[in-house]
């Protein structure tokens, strides 16, 4: 059974939304990924193209021979990754409304992979309100914390 999720990138210029079959994840650590997002991989979410409806179409680069990439033109975030000759795409896990309902379910590009970042729950973890000169910045700039 499939539900409508909706998602889209940080300033809210680009918006869809997805019919999610499941809440499968996977985390991608090629070279390509971790240069296209900044991170040490990319978090995904595959599902039919035609899943998705998109209240406006994301930007999209061709990162490699095979495949492009869509993304917000004004904020920068990563949407997609798809290939050209698939009728499925991905979409990151981050740029939906609610992330926290998938689960990584397994790992591609091993051989990329940065070992010491794949198990970080033992650290120590602070919350952003316990950072008081950033609460501070945030209450001057806008009166309250980001979501």
């Amino acid at each position: 059974m499939t539900e409508t999720m909706t998602g889209g990138c940080q300033c809210g210029a680009v918006r869809y939304a997805a019919e999610v079959a499941n809440h499968d994840g996977y985390l991608c650590h090629c070279k390509m990924c971790q240069r296209a997002t900044g991170g040490v991989a990319a978090a995904f979410h595959g599902l039919p193209k035609n899943a998705i409806k998109w209240l406006r179409e994301p930007d999209r680069y061709r990162s490699s021979p095979i495949a492009q990439r869509g993304f917000c033109a004004a904020c920068g975030t990563p949407l997609t990754f798809e290939f050209d000759d698939s009728d499925s795409m991905d979409l990151t896990i981050g740029s939906f409304d609610d992330p926290y309902r998938f689960k990584p379910k397994g790992h591609f590009a091993k051989e990329s992979w940065h070992e010491a970042w794949l198990d970080t729950a033992a650290l120590p973890a602070k919350r952003t309100e316990d950072n008081r000169r950033l609460v501070e910045r945030w209450m001057k700039a806008c009166g309250k914390l980001p979501d």
